[in-house]
Order: structure tokens, then C-alpha cells, then sequence
């Protein structure tokens, strides 16, 4: 391990333990009240929750080493990179700067206004355990590359103006759980947790499920209705699709704050989940082959699909884990090579 990786192992992991501490620092506890002020739709808990899934599942030493030491990273040629991150979790961005660090990469930050509070406590902190790391704010200096995520539209005007730089774009994703109706109470509450933790508006938050012919979907509704933690704004969501749902006569259950649908594509808003029966495994593998592209986890105990997780994991992805299934560092390693022969890796 060269010195580099090893003061940058160190670093994360004093990070993580500071994430993971119980109770949590007087900093982090005032960073999680700037971020709850500046945006309602984030609730301590759901922070809390961010922050410990960081500690646990990335900044630890041995998964930082073992992370690492699955790539080539040159000793030399640091680049610029840009980071206009998303702001819909919180802390949603750090792998992203996790990765452009672990390349040796200058890493430029553009911060989502909906995630302020909680990047600036992050890169405050890394700062001070590390007066030393090429970390800064981007002002709109010229990069080398850029990594950008956002919404469909968003992912648009980020190919147009970084049409001429190396660039890793992601728009916007889904996820799906299979089920098989053996299912414990226990998988199905964690299930839940899938579905409802950040009131699904992550790209790991469940939103479509699969189901065997004649599933009992009112029971499914009862038991995924035992979750807390909704955000008021939420069950404003589900007050106002259940009326427009009752006004056009469609078809619902009702889980208490969300809707189940049947429907054969992803929901149109908050608070609706959608579901369909399937007879065998092969029309779900049909089905996933055919939206791969808008898809980022299927969650299940059929760990065989692509980014498949299992119950109650959607929420804490691992370093390997990385958006849309295209590898952070690979795209990061590679603006080693001259300029010249680097190409838009967008989707």
C-alpha cells in the first residue's frame, strides 16, 4: 500500500467512526439541524440513518483496503474532476468523492442547494482530519471530466455542456422487488424499509413490485403500512393521489399513507407503489431485460439479477455498489491516458 492509500484509508475510516458514533457529535448534530431547516423533506432520522449506512458499509478500513486494492491507480497524473451532485438523500454525492479521492484526483464539488448542510459538514471535517486532500468547492473553473447526476432533464443539459470532456452522467433510475408470497414477516418489513426510508426518492427506493397470481395484496398493504417514519409531505402525496384515484374510479389498495397500483410500468408520482403477478421467473427476467436501463436494484431472495440485494439492503450500498452499475473507478482510473483518447461515457 502506498503512503497515499494509507493516509487516505485513515481518513475515511476516522471519518466513519465519527458518522457511526452513538450519540453523535455536537458538529453532526448541528449540521443535522441546518439540513432538516433548509429542507423538509429530510428528517433526522433519515439522516442519522445516511450517516451510520457511510460508517458501516464504506468508511472502514478493511472494506477501504480491499476496495482499492481492486484497481491500478497510477501513483501520478492528477486531473481535475468536477462533482455537481444530486440532493434528493442525504449525503447522497460522498461516493462519488470518495472515488475521485481515491484515484488522486483534485475533486471540485458542486453541491446540491436540498444537500448544503450535510456536504458542507463532510467536507468541513475531511479538511480538518486532512489539511492536505485536493478538495474544494467548484466555482465554474474549467475540469478535466465531470461526474453529474440528476433527473432525466437535468441529465440533458449536463450532455450538452460537457459535451467535450470525459463524462459520467446518470439520470434518473427505479427499483423493483420480487416476491415469491414465502416471504417472513420479518423480509417484508424490511421490505418496507426498501420502499418508505428517505420517503422513496432515492434510486434505490423500491416503487414496483412483482407478485405470483392470486397474492394477497391487501395483506401486503397492512403489513408494509406498519412502517414509521413517513415525512408529513409524504402523506400529503398519498392525500392527493388517493383523491384523484377515488375522483377517476381506478383501482387501489390502500396502505394507510401510500397506494398500491396495479400497473405494469414504474408510478407517475410519490406515495404510489405499483405491482403486477408474474407465472414464472423467466417474464420477470423479460421484464428487468427490458427496462435494464432505468433500473438500479431488484430486491429479493433471488440474489441471481443483475444488482439484485437482498430485503432490506436497497438502502445501505457498498463501496462496489456503484450508480447505474457502471464502475466510478474504472471511469476514474482511466483519465490517466492522454486526453485525446477519452471519450463521453455518458449514458
Amino acid at each position: 500500500m502506498s503512503p497515499q492509500s494509507a493516509t487516505y484509508i485513515a481518513t475515511m475510516a476516522a471519518l466513519g467512526t465519527e458518522l457511526g458514533a452513538a450519540p453523535p457529535t455536537p458538529a453532526f448534530r448541528e449540521a443535522v439541524q441546518r439540513a432538516i431547516q433548509a429542507n423538509p423533506w429530510f428528517m433526522p432520522e433519515d439522516i442519522r440513518h445516511a450517516a451510520r449506512a457511510l460508517a458501516d458499509d464504506m468508511l472502514q478500513a478493511d472494506k477501504l483496503t480491499r476496495w482499492l486494492a481492486a484497481y491500478d491507480i497510477p501513483a501520478a497524473t492528477q486531473r481535475t474532476v468536477g462533482i455537481v451532485m444530486a440532493g434528493n438523500l442525504p449525503m447522497v454525492g460522498f461516493h462519488d468523492l470518495l472515488c475521485v479521492l481515491a484515484t488522486g484526483h483534485r475533486c471540485l464539488i458542486n453541491p446540491s442547494s436540498k444537500d448544503r448542510a450535510m456536504t458542507d459538514y463532510l467536507i468541513g471535517r475531511l479538511r480538518q482530519l486532512a489539511p492536505g486532500l485536493p478538495l474544494a468547492y467548484w466555482h465554474d473553473e474549467p475540469v478535466d471530466a465531470v461526474i453529474a447526476t440528476g433527473s432525466d432533464n437535468t441529465n440533458r443539459y449536463f450532455r450538452s455542456r460537457f459535451h467535450d470532456i470525459p463524462a459520467l452522467l446518470r439520470g434518473s433510475r427505479h427499483s423493483v422487488a420480487v416476491l415469491t408470497g414465502q416471504e417472513t414477516d420479518d423480509e417484508l418489513q424490511d421490505l418496507a424499509e426498501d420502499m418508505f426510508r428517505y420517503n422513496g426518492m432515492g434510486c434505490r427506493s423500491v416503487s414496483r413490485l412483482f407478485v405470483p397470481p392470486g397474492y394477497d395484496i391487501r395483506a401486503l398493504a397492512a403489513t408494509l403500512g406498519r412502517y414509521r417514519g413517513i415525512n408529513p409531505k409524504y402523506r400529503n402525496n398519498y392525500r392527493q393521489a388517493r383523491a384523484l384515484a377515488l375522483m377517476q374510479g381506478s383501482t387501489f389498495t390502500d396502505g394507510g399513507f401510500f397506494l398500491l397500483v396495479p400497473a405494469d410500468g414504474f408510478p407517475d408520482t410519490l406515495s404510489k407503489i405499483t405491482y403486477s403477478e408474474y407465472w414464472t421467473p423467466d417474464e420477470v427476467q423479460a421484464w428487468l431485460a427490458t427496462h435494464d436501463r432505468k433500473l438500479q436494484c431488484i430486491v429479493g431472495r433471488d440474489q441471481a439479477y443483475p444488482r439484485g440485494v437482498a430485503f432490506g439492503r436497497a438502502q445501505h450500498p457498498s463501496l462496489t455498489d456503484y450508480a447505474d452499475g457502471r464502475d466510478t473507478m474504472q471511469f476514474l482510473t482511466g483519465l490517466t491516458v492522454p486526453s485525446r483518447t477519452l471519450h463521453s461515457n455518458s449514458n
